[in-house]
């Protein structure tokens, strides 16, 4: 393991426990709001991505072991004794697919870590302002596959998606042109559409898989 990545997966884990410490015993008397802060934060995860040198260890090491992690801390872990109050405050398996994404796309596109940063992004700002915002101000609601969104947080999801897919651009030093503007633009656009159209949590696997494929191709791949 070269030395990048034992300071990277070393940072990873520190941030992740600060947040855990945060969420869980300073906001525990706010389950909700907590756990939303969870997961806007974990998404600043992806400034971290350019330390590591090895995608084994990326997504094996760091990744992955948060699958299992999140879900003994889910509402269906075996061991009550370590069950999140703010994993239970919302789709009790949508951090578990959180860090299955994050695997996931360590793995495939380890050699693209822009991919990477924006499909967290959009899982963790887009996403978390989405519900955040939907919750307190989206007053007009609408249902697909028997949830219930806000065309507020739809709204949100689009806006935040977009702002920090250009913020990974610039941090990652990509040129920003008018094309690729519009790109981010149907990128933001199609991830708040999945959004809205995924039951159940599974925005946490269904956005950051898909816009990542559909960066790809019309990015890297198609150009």
């Amino acid at each position: 393991m070269i030395q990048n990545d034992l300071v990277g997966l070393a940072l990873v884990y520190i941030y992740v426990a600060i947040l855990l410490i945060i969420t869980e015993k300073i906001l525990d008397k706010y389950p909700t709001a907590s756990r939303k802060i969870l997961h806007i934060m974990t998404g600043n995860i992806a400034f971290l991505l350019p330390i590591f040198q090895t995608k084994e260890v990326m997504a094996f090491l760091v990744a992955g072991p948060f699958i299992l992690f999140t879900f003994l801390m889910s509402p269906y872990s075996p061991i009550k004794s370590i069950k999140s109050k703010t994993s239970s405050a919302g789709h009790g398996m949508g951090l578990v697919y959180y860090a299955i994404s994050w695997t996931i796309l360590a793995y495939i596109f380890f050699d693209h870590m822009v991919v990477i940063a924006i499909a967290i992004f959009a899982m963790s700002y887009g996403d978390g302002f989405a519900s955040l915002l939907g919750m307190k101000f989206g007053k007009r609601k609408y249902k697909m596959f028997g949830d219930q969104k806000s065309y507020f947080g739809s709204i949100s999801m689009f806006i935040f998606t977009f702002a920090m897919i250009v913020i990974a651009f610039l941090y990652y030093g990509l040129d920003i042109t008018s094309y690729k503007l519009l790109i981010i633009a149907f990128i933001a656009m199609a991830a708040a559409i999945i959004e809205a159209i995924t039951p159940r949590g599974l925005d946490n696997l269904s956005v950051p898989l898909s816009i990542s494929a559909i960066y790809w191709f019309l990015l890297i791949y198609g150009s």
